[in-house]
């Protein structure tokens, strides 16, 4: 109950830190940097002090009541850092999980976080890693995500909905 609570604050902290934050480099994506690592007012952010993320999109699930999943492809900043949550507006939890067959069968669970090395892309696909949504609903073809990182920076994207089976 608790970490749902802090996850629902820094979900609604991020959104309101997004109102003055700078575009980033990555299409339909917006990073804001921890206090530490954020601009002076007046000057433009550094590149690549933050992760960035592009390619977002989410698959809907076939079944009403499933889950969706997000996929995504994180680029790492100037330091290491590590993906520790997930959040949306529009679903009522989101988790880190990953994928992976092992005796020819396909496995999936949850994550407590991701390594996102300096420089290095990490991707979020099919048939690996992912951001399980549970009770998605979608604001027309988008839906918002909230990235949370060990660093305190947070990315907010808009992730493209598609339809089960496209």
């Amino acid at each position: 109950m608790v970490s749902k609570l802090i996850g629902q604050l820094a979900c609604a902290l991020a959104v309101v830190l997004l109102a003055g934050a700078a575009l980033s480099g990555a299409a339909g994506s917006i990073a804001i940097a921890d206090a530490a690592t954020a601009p002076k007012a007046g000057t433009a952010p550094q590149a690549g002090t933050a992760p960035q993320v592009s390619g977002a999109w989410v698959q809907l699930s076939p079944v009403a009541g499933r889950p969706a999943a997000g996929y995504f492809t994180l680029r790492g900043g100037n330091a290491d850092d590590r993906l520790v949550s997930a959040a949306s507006p529009r679903a009522s939890r989101a988790e880190l999980h990953s994928s992976a067959m092992a005796n020819g069968m396909m496995h999936m669970g949850s994550m407590a976080s991701v390594a996102v090395p300096a420089h290095k892309a990490v991707a979020f696909a099919p048939g690996g890693s992912h951001v399980m949504l549970y009770d998605a609903k979608p604001i027309g073809s988008t839906l918002p995500l909230v990235l949370t990182f060990a660093s305190g920076a947070a990315i907010r994207i808009d992730a493209e909905t598609r339809a089960a089976g496209r």
